[in-house]
């Protein structure tokens, strides 16, 4: 239950620090939440049990089918010695997208069930799977408030995957909503596959999601015709009506934006290309050529 504590009511707490890193901390708070829904896997992890007192046979959670399907599946999560998920201690390294993983793999594979006991001397529990998965709701919440709470920039969205979530970034869902509305399809889909990779959490993505970008961009200077200069005039035109100065502010940042392409390795792979030698250049090139792009789409016809 998400509560606001006496420090961050009277102004007392000073403001966590977002970060894109999941700590042992947040990893073991994750693992934990997600073993709270593992009865909701039962229809895909059941086993017979059989209950000596009252000699009668249940369904159980099979706790060994479901370890190694998941080891299987998720490779670098961390077991105990007896074979059980763990999270990581401070000293040792990890993968923290493996639990991001499991994350999405109970959002895809959860179920609603009802549990009751077989007598009111509470033997064992009995469970039933039903064929709607309500309860992904509460699943999302519980994450969630845990990814807010602990500062961490992911949320698990309404399509039951993980995305990153990128401030002071001029993507947003209206900027989508414009996207989903461009009719020439090559650059609707370049847009679309840019901001995927760009919000998924491996940072190995975002050279990519950058070079989708920078293609779209090239694709998005041909909207009209095939001639990449008349079109591009059009299309700086339509931006800025009838005024000069904004049509010379469009015309330049169309240029540099074709320069940055052209001499940086973002779409080329040539000898003579700039090595983009931090990964946070990748946010200030993504965020500065969608800006241009948002704004230019809401003018094509």
């Amino acid at each position: 239950m998400k509560m606001e504590l006496y420090s961050a009511r009277n102004g007392f707490r000073k403001t966590r620090p977002k970060t894109e890193k999941i700590s042992p901390e947040v990893y073991s708070l994750l693992l934990g939440c997600c073993n709270q829904y593992k009865n909701n896997l039962i229809h895909m992890f059941s086993e017979e049990e059989h209950h000596v007192f009252t000699n009668r046979d249940y369904t159980g959670f099979d706790e060994g089918n479901f370890e190694t399907r998941l080891i299987v599946l998720i490779p670098t999560l961390l077991r105990d010695d007896s074979g059980k998920f763990r999270a990581p201690i401070a000293s040792e390294s990890y993968d923290q997208y493996a639990i991001l993983d499991l994350i999405e793999f109970f959002s895809e594979n959860i179920k609603d069930i009802t549990i009751n006991w077989n007598n009111q001397y509470k033997d064992y529990q009995i469970i039933d799977t039903c064929e709607s998965s309500n309860v992904f709701v509460d699943f999302q919440r519980d994450i969630n408030e845990l990814f807010v709470e602990s500062g961490v920039l992911y949320t698990l969205t309404n399509k039951k995957i993980i995305e990153r979530i990128v401030e002071n970034s001029p993507l947003s869902k209206e900027v989508e909503q414009n996207i989903e509305a461009i009719k020439e399809e090559g650059t609707k889909e370049l847009l679309a596959d840019a901001i995927a990779l760009y919000k998924t959490p491996n940072k190995k993505n975002r050279p990519l999601a950058v070079q989708q970008l920078w293609g779209a961009f090239e694709r998005l200077k041909t909207y009209y015709s095939s001639n990449k200069v008349k079109s591009a005039e059009r299309i700086v035109q339509d931006m800025a009506g009838e005024n000069d100065d904004f049509n010379t502010l469009f015309n330049a940042e169309f240029k540099q934006l074709t320069d940055i392409g052209n001499k940086y390795r973002i779409r080329h792979q040539e000898t003579d290309q700039t090595d983009i030698t931090d990964s946070k250049y990748y946010d200030y090139l993504f965020n500065r050529c969608l800006s241009l792009i948002a704004l230019a789409i809401q003018y094509l016809e």
